[in-house]
């Protein structure tokens, strides 16, 4: 029969005596100190714990039962010859020397030579989730530029949490976290603060991608498909030398290929406003009295103005557009119809309370977010309330009023002599939804007729602030992971920068990390199992082993230099950057993130099987 107890050591000069753990069985005993001293009278030994008049009890219990707890599920499953007397102190003195280690080192990399004739290239990480993107931002370091984590963002509180964990705390950054809906009005405002004042070289980030993706159906009016417009409007803001937006690879299906062309417009559309006045001096050089529509001139120059203007601005922009062309829609109505006419006739009606609508833009857009919000919220989909609620956004949509202004022109049939200036208003209408590069192909048209084309091509080249290769489809075993995921990227580069129109693999074909490599080091996980430290394995007695090779930090084989991917799993990819780092911690919330004493520190965290039964096992067994 194994006792395995707590009890108090000899106390110092300051009354603090040292905790031990006992193990005693009939031909062993271990003695192991746990880390920890406490008062005397703070001792309660027939409960084996902590008494509350001492300040840290709560911690120091919390961790004197998971200790006790190892070492009782280890003697109740591990073999025979691992329960020796060293091998139980090695494994008990592995847990506290992890643990020990966290709350002796203060974390200070500034003497670290690691960035010694290093330029740093700072980033922002958007829809960060767990920090799959700044992990390799930060992994990606060369002999000159090392990457310089400014700030992540993210609504979820778990994100915040993992964030502070991994790079506050364990790493030691000063990266600013912001937990904030990229869809706030005030978004923007609270990132740049955070910034403070640090200009911002790359933006990462994957818009969620549920509506996306070519696994189950796309839902219609899904809250995450706007999330890429204000993505962007942060990079307008920011203005970085690249960006990069990663989603599935059904994104560039999705629509018959209509949503990627949307994506690669708007990015196009990005507009440098030092430069941006060379197109608007065009426009205003263009002799009125020499084309044919002196009024959709007029609209396309209007609505290159929304470029320049803030997004408080734009609102007002937005509302002058719209007096702009209900004027001329106020002079016609006293041609086509007369007064009775005009003020009962549905068509005309629908017209006229179409403007009110467009006019009223932003608090649509308000309703429509919380209808949004709402059905999400609700998981309205696939129901009989679906239809209804994407019908109605549907009706307060911009291009749906447009729509319907159209279709009311049409049925009320006006004298034929009135349709050109009709369709000016329709059209001006249209022009006002137009991203950049619509309003661009437009008035290509009256460059071409003045013989300008070449002058015009050559505005635009110094107007675009950024240029875009075609999107590629990024397979995640070519990059030294053991996993075949496809992820398109589509890569903006500011036309400053150097375009970057794919990432080489960083290993061969028959040189891919198999899922032998990345998971063999944890073969004594068993069945409904949980373990916090690495066990020893039993060498060479797999016909797998010969699969194991040493590799570079990117994967790719090395022979001399390299480790095996388990130990680089084991000893982590960045961690050389950061002198001090502290061991990695589990914490269940922001509270315990603030109390080290409250921390779970092991050299294994998260690794418990799911509870499967005979035949799952069975199968699994066959591969």
């Amino acid at each position: 029969m194994v006792n395995t107890k707590f009890y108090l050591d000899k106390a110092d000069k300051n009354r603090n005596a040292p905790i031990h753990l006992v193990i005693r069985q009939k031909d062993l005993q271990v003695k192991v100190a746990v880390g920890v001293k406490i008062k005397c009278k703070d001792w309660d030994n027939k409960n084996q714990m902590v008494k509350e008049s001492s300040i840290n009890h709560q911690a120091i219990n919390k961790y004197l039962t998971f200790l006790k707890s190892e070492v009782d599920k280890h003697l109740e499953t591990a073999p025979h010859n691992q329960l020796t007397d060293i091998k139980l102190k090695e494994k008990i003195s592995t847990l506290v020397k992890t643990r020990k280690s966290n709350t002796e080192i203060k974390i200070v990399h500034d003497d670290n030579k690691f960035y010694e004739d290093k330029t740093p290239v700072t980033f922002v990480d958007l829809f960060a989730g767990a920090g799959g993107f700044s992990e390799g931002f930060l992994q990606a370091y060369t002999k000159e530029k090392y990457y310089d984590f400014l700030l992540a963002s993210d609504i979820n509180e778990n994100c915040e949490l993992t964030h502070r964990a991994r790079y506050n705390y364990q790493l030691g950054l000063d990266a600013e976290f912001l937990k904030q809906d990229i869809t706030e009005p005030d978004f923007l405002d609270n990132l740049v603060e955070k910034l403070h004042g640090r200009e911002v070289a790359v933006i990462c980030g994957g818009p969620p991608c549920q509506s996306f993706s070519l696994a189950g159906r796309r839902k219609k009016y899904d809250k995450k498909d706007d999330l890429f417009a204000h993505y962007l409007q942060v990079i307008r803001h920011l203005r970085p030398k690249y960006f990069i937006m990663e989603n599935v690879k059904g994104i560039l299906t999705k629509e018959q290929g209509k949503i990627r062309e949307m994506i690669l417009q708007e990015i196009k559309s990005i507009v440098d406003l030092q430069e941006f006045h060379q197109l608007i001096d065009f426009v205003d050089s263009i002799p009125k009295t020499n084309v044919n529509q002196p009024f959709i001139l007029k609209c396309y120059k209007l609505r290159l103005l929304f470029e320049t203007l803030s997004e408080k601005e734009l609102d007002e922009g937005k509302a002058n557009y719209i007096q702009n062309v209900e004027k001329k829609f106020m002079s016609l109505i006293t041609k086509i119809a007369d007064y009775k006419t005009s003020k009962t006739d549905p068509n005309i009606n629908t017209i006229r309370h179409g403007f009110n609508l467009l006019k009223r833009e932003i608090e649509l857009l308000s309703i429509r977010k919380k209808i949004i919000n709402e059905k999400s919220h609700c998981n309205i989909d696939n129901d009989s309330f679906v239809q209804d609620f994407d019908a109605f956004l549907t009706v307060i949509d911009s291009e749906s009023i447009i729509g319907k202004i159209r279709d009311a022109f049409h049925t009320f049939h006006a004298p034929h002599k009135y349709a050109k200036e009709i369709d000016e208003i329709i059209f001006a209408l249209q022009i006002l939804t137009f991203n950049l590069d619509e309003c661009i192909q437009g008035l290509d048209a009256y460059a071409e007729n003045l013989g300008r084309s070449d002058e015009f091509k050559n505005i635009l080249s110094h107007i675009r602030l950024y240029n875009i290769d075609e999107p590629f489809v990024a397979l995640a075993s070519n990059y030294g992971v053991p996993q075949n995921r496809e992820r398109v990227l589509f890569i903006g580069c500011r036309k400053d920068q150097k375009l970057i129109t794919k990432i080489p693999p960083t290993v061969k074909t028959n040189e891919k990390v198999t899922v032998y490599e990345a998971l063999y080091d944890l073969n004594f996980l068993g069945n409904d199992d949980e373990k916090f430290n690495y066990e020893i394995l039993d060498a060479g007695q797999d016909e797998f082993d010969h699969l194991i090779m040493r590799r570079t930090i990117d994967g790719k084989p090395d022979r001399v230099h390299g480790i095996t991917y388990s130990d680089w799993s084991k000893q982590g990819r960045i961690n050389g950057r950061f002198k001090n780092a502290k061991n990695p911690i589990y914490v269940r919330t922001l509270e315990e993130l603030d109390h080290p004493a409250n921390h779970l520190v092991a050299p294994l965290h998260n690794h418990k099987t799911s509870k499967q039964n005979a035949s799952v096992i069975n199968r699994h067994k066959q591969y």
